[in-house]
């Protein structure tokens, strides 16, 4: 299972403004930003492109031409710190320096944004709020909308994302934005106009997935230490072998509640902010030095749902922390397929008849033939990390 698989001149105090008057934003494509980041790093930009928020995605796809033929084919979306927006990923993992980590650090200093709360901005917002309910099923993270926009903010991009390592396999440099750190550019959101929704169609979904739900009833959980119990005993269910072995492996990141030295660190929230404390050194130890920052929507994760986030958050830092040999710079398309197979395969153990992923793409079903259902389970995830969440090795 496991394959080898982140000048401008002051003068006069006016620095980069003219009177009192911010630049002119720059007008930039995704794949523009996408091809050479650094180009824009720092620069107030705007893009007309579509956004998406997915299980652990708030990203900006291109409008016409999605895929940019780059391992990371958008980019992350935040808003300003404050901003309590309801919009954002189900779950993302941020990974930060801890305050003992031995590393050289020096945190970025970045120009504020300030967002305009417009009628604009607070249709997009709800927009990509909104859930996608129907079917018997678990659609992790799946939201009813899609939508395309005139976005206005502030770019931050990073040249590597890649999570420097020492001889030793301990991380001592970090990589970009959002989620994993995988992501080489982030736009800061300053304004938002022209908002277009988009249904996304679940039809085949919703038609493949009709029933009666039937979870496993442990994981009936809004609580976090709740849904962590659930998962490392969902995981200690599975029969041994393989899928049993990563499940209790990313179950025993978290630890035991109560519990302050595991540097992985859980918070309820939207995490759609781009918050300066997260790119500063931290504020509690780890182990090896780094913090593992996760935050669940609980407006998105209830129950199942979030009992399935917590373990495929841990799948993700399991392997970030410990990789396989070969591993150790894996892209983010690799890192989400294993977390993504081992969630899948809980799911598949747990009784769950159906499990579905962002944009209808169900990865699992009961009704499938035995002998056909990896094969299925593969080619429907292989689909949604090209097509959906637009990855690529």
């Amino acid at each position: 299972m496991r394959r080898v698989l982140i000048l401008a001149s002051i003068i006069l105090g006016f620095g980069s403004t003219l009177y009192g008057q911010a630049a002119a934003p720059v007008d930039v494509k995704v794949c523009d930003v996408v091809k050479n980041p650094q180009a824009f790093n720092g620069q107030t930009v705007r893009i007309k492109g579509t956004v998406m928020a997915g299980f652990d995605e708030f990203a900006i796809k291109d409008a016409t031409d999605p895929n940019c033929g780059y391992p990371v084919n958008v980019i992350w979306l935040d808003y300003p710190a404050g901003t309590k927006g309801k919009a954002g990923p189900a779950a993302v993992l941020v990974i930060q320096p801890a305050r003992n980590f031995a590393g050289k650090f020096t945190a970025p200093t970045r120009a504020a944004v300030t967002l305009d709360k417009s009628k604009d901005f607070k249709q997009f917002d709800s927009l990509l709020a909104q859930r996608h309910e129907k079917g018997a099923d678990i659609c992790l993270g799946c939201t009813r909308y899609e939508v395309t926009a005139t976005l206005v903010g502030r770019l931050d991009s990073v040249a590597d994302t890649t999570l420097a390592r020492d001889a030793s396999g301990k991380i001592v440099g970090f990589g970009g934005f959002g989620n994993m750190n995988a992501y080489p550019a982030r736009l800061v959101l300053e304004s938002v106009s022209d908002v277009t929704p988009k249904e996304i169609d679940y039809s085949k979904n919703d038609n493949e997935t009709k029933g009666d739900p039937v979870g496993d009833p442990i994981g009936a959980s809004f609580d976090l230490w709740a849904a962590v119990s659930a998962a490392q005993g969902g995981a200690g269910r599975l029969a041994p072998g393989p899928p049993r072995d990563a499940a209790t492996k990313a179950t025993t990141v978290f630890g035991k509640q109560g519990e302050h030295a595991t540097g992985v660190f859980l918070d309820y929230g939207p995490g759609d902010e781009a918050s300066p404390k997260d790119e500063e050194l931290g504020t509690k130890d780890s182990p090896d030095g780094v913090a593992f920052n996760c935050t669940f929507n609980s407006d998105r994760l209830q129950g199942d749902s979030l009992t399935k986030a917590v373990l495929h958050m841990g799948e993700h830092i399991a392997e970030i922390r410990n990789p396989a040999p070969g591993n150790e710079t894996a892209p983010a398309y690799i890192l989400e397929s294993d977390a993504w197979v081992v969630t899948t395969v809980a799911a598949a153990t747990g009784r769950q008849r159906f499990f579905s992923l962002p944009g209808g793409y169900v990865i699992w079903d009961y009704n499938w033939p035995v002998a056909d259902r990896n094969a299925k389970m593969a080619s429907v995830l292989k689909d949604f990390l090209l097509n959906e969440a637009l990855l690529s090795q």
